[in-house]
């Protein structure tokens, strides 16, 4: 239990090393703008693939638990909606982005570690936290929300693409189900969300990574440490944003 306290603190101390003597703003716009593509669009084609079919497969299991004839069939689109806003798109994508950007992280700080190209930065005067991570951390909170809009979005397609290859529910149904007391606030919720995994990803893979000792095994374990790490604070910190911002 020590041992953990003991990490919980040295994370906190390398957030604080991260946000001190920023690089030269030339420097700093061009990492961000690389972790933008590497971390943010390179991620978009899984997103899209898995969001539309995960949106069909809602709305297909929806519609086969409502079996009852009295229940008006829009409430498939209102369920399949809820779903995708409130918890598929922003948890369980950036459970998955914890998997694919986290581990490519953790292993590129790593290699840098262990090959010593973070002690040469260190070397130069350069604050390596701040240059390996800070722009990590500004193209995550700023670009996975919108991924996030992508995903909800293309996870609605999806399900009325399914409801009418099915035949389980019309466009006109699914399409006054999506509408249907629709909540502006939810969106909201589910950025914020968004914003704060995107924090997560973002910094405990780089914990992992630039503290790792040894060599390509060593990095490979960090790697391995750093996603399921970070899937299960994302999944705690779920619980803690649900209740205080949907909690009555």
């Amino acid at each position: 239990m020590i041992s953990y306290f003991r990490y919980i603190g040295k994370y906190f101390l390398m957030l604080r090393q991260v946000f001190k003597r920023p690089q030269k703003r030339s420097v700093f716009w061009e990492s961000i703008f690389r972790e933008i593509e590497d971390l943010g669009i390179n991620s978009i084609g899984i997103v899209a693939f898995i969001s539309f079919f995960v949106g069909g497969v809602v709305v297909i299991q929806t519609a086969l638990n409502l079996e009852n004839p009295l229940t008006p069939r829009y409430l498939i689109g209102f369920a399949s909606r809820e779903s995708l806003i409130l918890e598929f798109s922003p948890t369980l994508i950036s459970i998955i982005l914890a998997g694919k950007v986290g581990s490519y992280i953790a292993s590129s700080i790593g290699t840098m570690r262990v090959t010593e190209q973070i002690d040469a930065l260190e070397v130069m005067g350069i604050n390596s936290l701040n240059y390996l991570v800070l722009p990590k951390i500004i193209a995550n909170v700023f670009f996975y929300p919108f991924v996030i809009v992508i995903s909800i979005f293309l996870g609605i397609i999806g399900g009325w693409v399914a409801g009418n290859i099915t035949g389980l529910v019309s466009t006109s149904d699914y399409v006054n189900g999506v509408q249907w007391e629709f909540e502006p606030f939810h969106i909201t919720y589910s950025l914020i969300k968004t914003a704060v995994f995107a924090f997560v990803i973002a910094t405990i893979p780089s914990y992992h990574g630039f503290y790792v000792k040894g060599g390509a095994i060593e990095v490979g374990k960090a790697s391995t440490r750093a996603v399921v790490w970070t899937s299960i604070v994302i999944i705690v910190l779920n619980y803690i944003l649900t209740q205080m911002l949907l909690g009555k």
